[in-house]
């Protein structure tokens, strides 16, 4: 059967519904396209707009907030974006990666910087840049500061000193006023010579000035200038006086000008001083006289052997035999046998340095070799003298006669074997010092004074058995 045609009236309806569905279809498909558009457009726009925000926002803090530190080692390590290396570390660009890499230059250098350093730690950093011109500035300003504030200490120092202390004009001023002049030493000495040597000067007078001069010719500076303008040979001339006094004060200031000076020595022996001493100590004087005039001789001869050789020649050990025999004299006694064993061990000692130095005609030495002293003491009795002296009652002086039998044995020790005194004054003593060191054993003194007496007392008798 042949199929049935539709008729053409049903046939327009179901085509306009076709059309429509069609239409409809092609309007939602463009609907979907657009909004799809606008889903993919305006995301991509947004983010774009939130980098270039994150950028920003990350240079600003780049400029004004921290960066983090990264720690070097001693190998190449990639640096990463933002980082920022401690002063002193190495940066390279890898030309094959174009990463920038670091590492320390000289590791043993930054550790200790880096020991304290811990990971994580922010470091201020300004991004911005500064020229020389600008550092200089910059330093200049700091100087000037320092200088400002250091100004400012100084004159406030100054002010303080102002305010402590007055101006030298000012308080010579002052003094000109009052009638009071600031002196040197030189002018104090001469005014005080000025005094001593002036004919309306009282007793009194001259005796102070003696011993206020006494006090500045200690000094070796103050001795010699004695001598620019004449001071010396003025006291020296004073040993001639007829007051005892005057003669006491005056050996007083040439002892302590004689003290280890040489040119005020030299001096001295060439205006007379020596042969002066020597009669002061000859004559009938009081006690405290003979002790200053003593104290100036010893200081004119020690370690000055011209001096020495003068004294020899002018019967010096004539007159300190006769010194030392005297009733009453045993203060003296001591210092003339303490003199005796300085000068003989001065020669003993310039001997024994000519010897290590291998050097054998040293002027010093040859000074020393005219001093004829042991010989001297020989002849003028002094061996049986000084042994006698050891029955003196102090331990000092027996210390002293001690020493003094000593540097004489060699030249005394015949007289010494002959002497039977002495024999058995040294007995007694080894006796008496025994005892004595053996409390200070027991006191726990080991080296103790009785001892090392004791040690001489031995010797001595060891020698002379």
């Amino acid at each position: 059967m042949a199929p049935q045609s539709r008729p053409p009236s049903r046939m327009a309806p179901l085509g306009m519904l076709l059309g429509l569905l069609m239409a409809f279809c092609f309007t939602f498909c463009l609907s979907r396209q657009n909004q799809k558009e606008f889903a993919l457009t305006n995301p991509e726009k947004s983010s774009t707009k939130e980098t270039e925000k994150t950028e920003t926002k990350a240079e600003e803090e780049l400029n004004t907030e921290v960066l983090e530190v990264f720690h070097p080692t001693h190998e190449w390590q990639a640096l990463g974006p933002g980082q920022a290396v401690p002063a002193g570390s190495h940066v390279r660009v890898n030309l094959q990666t174009g990463a920038r890499e670091v590492k320390l230059q000289y590791e043993d250098k930054f550790r200790n910087n880096l020991r304290g350093s811990k990971k994580g730690k922010r470091l201020d950093v300004n991004t911005n840049t500064y020229t020389s011109q600008d550092l200089k500035n910059a330093l200049a300003k700091f100087k000037e500061g320092a200088e400002v504030e250091s100004s400012k200490e100084d004159k406030a120092r100054q002010a303080e000193v102002k305010r402590l202390f007055r101006p030298i004009e000012e308080l010579k001023k002052d003094f000109d006023e009052l009638n009071v002049v600031i002196e040197t030493d030189m002018q104090i000495m001469v005014r005080l010579i000025n005094k001593f040597n002036s004919s309306t000067s009282s007793l009194e007078e001259k005796i102070a000035a003696l011993f206020d001069l006494e006090y500045y010719v200690h000094q070796m500076d103050n001795a010699r200038d004695l001598l620019s303008f004449g001071g010396l040979q003025v006291v020296i001339n004073g040993l001639n006086s007829t007051e005892p006094l005057v003669k006491e004060y005056a050996a007083f200031v040439l002892g302590a000008a004689f003290s280890s000076n040489p040119r005020v020595q030299v001096e001295a022996v060439e205006g007379g001083a020596l042969q002066k001493l020597l009669v002061i100590l000859a004559t009938e004087q009081p006690l405290t006289a003979k002790k200053k005039v003593l104290f100036a001789l010893c200081s004119l001869l020690r370690h000055f052997p011209y001096a020495q050789q003068q004294f020899l020649k002018l019967g010096g050990l004539q007159v300190l035999r006769s010194l030392v025999q005297e009733k009453g004299t045993e203060v003296l006694a001591v210092r003339v046998v303490t003199l005796l064993y300085d000068l003989v061990t001065e020669k003993m000692f310039a001997e024994e340095e000519a010897e290590l130095t291998q050097d054998t005609s040293p002027e010093k030495l040859q000074q020393y070799r005219q001093v004829h002293l042991l010989p001297g003491l020989r002849e003028q009795g002094w061996c049986e003298i000084t042994a006698h002296l050891l029955a003196l009652p102090g331990h000092d002086a027996r210390e002293k006669v001690l020493q003094t039998l000593g540097a004489l044995l060699a030249t005394c020790r015949d007289h010494y074997r002959r002497d039977p005194s002495l024999g058995r004054t040294l007995a007694s003593l080894q006796a008496e010092y025994e005892a004595l060191a053996s409390l200070e054993l027991q006191d726990g003194e080991d080296e103790g004074y009785f001892r090392d007496l004791l040690g001489s007392v031995k010797s001595l008798l060891k020698e002379l058995r």
